[in-house]
């Protein structure tokens, strides 16, 4: 990666969280995306779907598209349509580093192929065969550069939840929990009842029956990575949680439920007091941040933070029966942790 002043950006699936990011990055005006590949044929498609959005609304900058690029603004960006991040030709748009939001596992294992011809590649999952786990506020101090060309940015789950686990265990111990997540629908879910599409596997069922029911008129139980994506950036918690999580017919904004057995007796005082600390002395602001507000899910809807604790439901029981709930926009937060993840590339390699 070349040491410019700007970093060239491609982008690798321009869903969701690829969009996101894009916005992001142009609101921030700090690094340029100059190459987006997708699946998606259709480039007057993928300019639209940039432009107008129905959870963040209307883009400010002009979108247009052409047979070969769009234009955001004055700025052109290369747009390709490969199915596999390794076939494309990132250095014709002499990008620096390339951020991999397809989800799709082939896409995960051949970005070492990418990272092998001298192009960072940040991936927007939890990635075990990623040189290392990105987590702000957990692992960002530990991120190096020279040494990490596949970066896993983990899920928004991970990045809501391992910065609190984190700041309770170094404070009190966590002997066991539990973790509750209800993440509102995404695409690859069904508005009626049929198979269950994994995102992962294109063309591949999950067994998980009940994921593939409709998703816009039930809670609907699953499995959740949250833990082991939280294990990989805090080891010291492997095989103390556990976990599961609801799908929610809502479009955006998550909520956790955290209970958890502290080995240290302590008060509600003294944990609130501990958020406190934390939030105050954290590097980057937009890791945690603390409310009492009596809010709903809407509220967080395009809060740039990691997590926000929600103090009207902190409680302990027996003086070590901990609960903790957080809310987190699940696409915005998250994506603001990839684009400050360019950031940190940047500042290192300046």
């Amino acid at each position: 990666m070349t040491s410019k002043k700007e970093l060239r950006i491609g982008v690798n699936g321009f869903g969701r969280i690829g969009r996101a990011v894009t916005r992001i990055l142009l609101a921030r005006n700090r690094g340029k995306v100059v190459h987006v590949n997708d699946v998606n044929p259709d480039n007057a498609n993928l300019a639209y779907l940039l432009k107008y959005d129905t959870t963040y609304g209307r883009l400010a900058e002009e979108v247009t598209a052409d047979e070969s690029s769009m234009r955001i603004g004055a700025d052109r960006v290369q747009l390709t349509h490969q199915s596999d991040i390794a076939q494309v030709d990132w250095e014709k748009s002499e990008v620096d580093v390339v951020i991999e939001a397809t989800g799709v596992s082939l896409n995960e294992k051949n970005s070492r192929t990418v990272a092998a011809r001298d192009i960072p590649v940040i991936v927007t999952h939890a990635c075990p065969s990623a040189d290392f786990t990105l987590i702000f506020g957990v692992t960002d101090s530990q991120f190096d550069p020279a040494r990490h060309k596949v970066v896993s940015t983990s899920i928004c789950d991970a990045n809501a939840a391992a910065p609190v686990l984190k700041a309770l265990n170094d404070a009190f111990g966590i002997e066991s929990g539990f973790v509750t997540s209800l993440h509102p629908w995404l695409s690859y879910q069904n508005l009626m009842d049929g198979p269950s599409r994994s995102q992962a596997y294109p063309g591949a069922t999950y067994s998980h029956y009940a994921l593939g029911r409709s998703s816009v008129g039930s809670l609907i139980p699953k499995p959740t990575t949250l833990v082991t994506a939280c294990e990989r950036a805090l080891p010291e918690l492997k095989g103390v949680l556990k976990c599961m999580s609801y799908r929610v017919p809502t479009a955006c904004v998550s909520s956790a439920d955290m209970t958890l057995n502290l080995k240290k007796s302590t008060s509600e005082k003294d944990i609130l007091e501990l958020f406190k600390a934390v939030q105050a002395r954290q590097e980057n602001r937009s890791v945690i941040r603390i409310t009492d507000e009596p809010l709903i899910s809407v509220d967080y809807l395009k809060d740039d933070h990691s997590c926000i604790i929600d103090t009207r439901w902190l409680m302990l029981n027996q003086e070590s029966h901990l609960k903790v709930v957080l809310w987190y926009d699940n696409e915005w937060g998250y994506s603001s942790r990839v684009a400050d993840t360019v950031g940190l590339m940047a500042r290192r390699n300046g």
